[in-house]
């Protein structure tokens, strides 16, 4: 059930509001509350606001510090290494995203690692703003705490892990890939509990290696499985992917990683990376992105399964959903609106979102990053 749509400005605000009250700078508040915001635009609502909740968690506990300080720890030609203070993520990866790109202008490649950090939210959102700037973008992130159980395993090791990929056309909006190397995004669970709905098969495992099926038991102690799921239907690939991406985004990065990192060490030490390509480096200005356009366009145009399904190519149900929300509004589930009332009373900031809503908002719900 719908409670509320509301307008992105508003929606941002709020989050700006309780992300201040807990003590963020108010650049950091206001970085992390318009990418939670862009990626409920998106219909990513794993990764929008609802993730206040665990922000607070990871807060209050220690795990992640309100008033962190970004550094760089080592900058040489085309690479760099930042420390984000053990705070959110939201800002150091900002700020790393647009490094890489300054580095790839100047010369041709950017590379940039980030470590002491935390949740960054939405891995698509920081390759989206590298394609924006004509480059082709990638970013991998490691996650907090171990969510995916290895092919043949019982016990959680590896994050969700997200990898995001952009790259800039001419006649067509940046192709974007984002997807946790997870069969889905913790985020997705938390997104079927608000919305009172049990998971489906494939998800996540119960403590016997069945499929679990209740969200609730899921989030408290994450077995997820890796992307493909069991072994029989290619799990053991999303298994790689997901170490791949812990390579880059821990073990290159001198972060730590989750299943050696002592259950209460404060703050928590994520890893993220980020890469930038300037295609103009490659070839002529202008080929990069001309092809570009005649790839997805043949895409498009292939013999769909469903006539009045076409194919799709990635990005596009969320350009397609941004559109809509930023028309519209963003619709919030009762539920979170609850959630939300409460931490924002909890925190002593406003609450905004009273009220008889907007227009309906509604777009397919897409899992985004881990």
């Amino acid at each position: 059930m719908t409670a509320r749509v509301v307008a992105a400005e508003l929606l941002e605000r709020q989050a700006r509001l309780v992300l201040a009250a807990w003590g963020l700078p108010a650049e950091q508040a206001e970085a992390t509350a318009r990418l939670l915001v862009e990626a409920d635009l998106a219909g990513i609502e794993s990764h929008g606001v609802g993730l206040l909740t665990l922000y607070r968690d990871l807060l209050s506990s220690g795990r992640a510090v309100a008033g962190a300080t970004i550094a760089t720890a080592v900058e040489r030609g085309a690479m760099a290494v930042l420390d984000g203070g053990g705070g959110l993520g939201h800002l150091v990866s900002l700020r790393a995203a647009g490094l890489a790109a300054d580095k790839a202008s100047a010369f041709g490649v950017g590379a940039v690692a980030v470590r002491n950090s935390n949740h960054f939210g939405a891995a698509g959102l920081y390759a989206r703003r590298i394609a924006e700037r004509g480059l082709v973008g990638f970013c991998t992130t490691a996650v907090w705490r171990p969510a995916i159980v290895p092919t043949g395993g019982r016990q959680p090791m590896l994050g969700t892990n997200p990898i995001a990929f952009a790259a800039p056309a001419g006649r067509n909006p940046a192709f974007l890939l984002d997807m946790a190397t997870s069969t889905a995004a913790i985020g997705k669970a938390r997104t079927r509990l608000f919305a009172g709905l049990p998971l489906p098969d494939g998800w996540g495992f119960d403590e016997e290696g069945g499929w679990e099926r209740d969200p609730e038991r899921l989030l408290a102690t994450p077995r997820l499985s890796p992307l493909g799921g069991d072994e029989e239907h290619g799990g053991h690939k999303g298994y790689g992917l997901a170490a791949l991406v812990e390579i880059l985004s821990t073990v290159l990065a001198g972060a730590a990683f989750a299943p050696l990192r002592p259950a209460d060490r404060k703050p928590c030490d994520v890893g993220h990376f980020f890469l930038a390509l300037d295609p103009a480096f490659f070839r002529p200005a202008g080929g990069f992105e001309g092809d570009l356009d005649d790839f997805v366009d043949a895409l498009r145009a292939s013999l769909p399964l469903e006539a009045d399904r076409p194919v799709q190519v990635a990005g596009d149900p969320e350009y397609r959903c941004e559109a809509v929300r930023r028309a519209e509004g963003i619709p919030l589930p009762a539920a979170l609106v609850e959630r939300l009332r409460v931490i924002a009373s909890e925190a002593g900031a406003a609450f905004l979102l009273d009220g008889d809503g907007r227009r309906d908002g509604r777009c397919e719900e897409r899992s985004g990053s881990g």
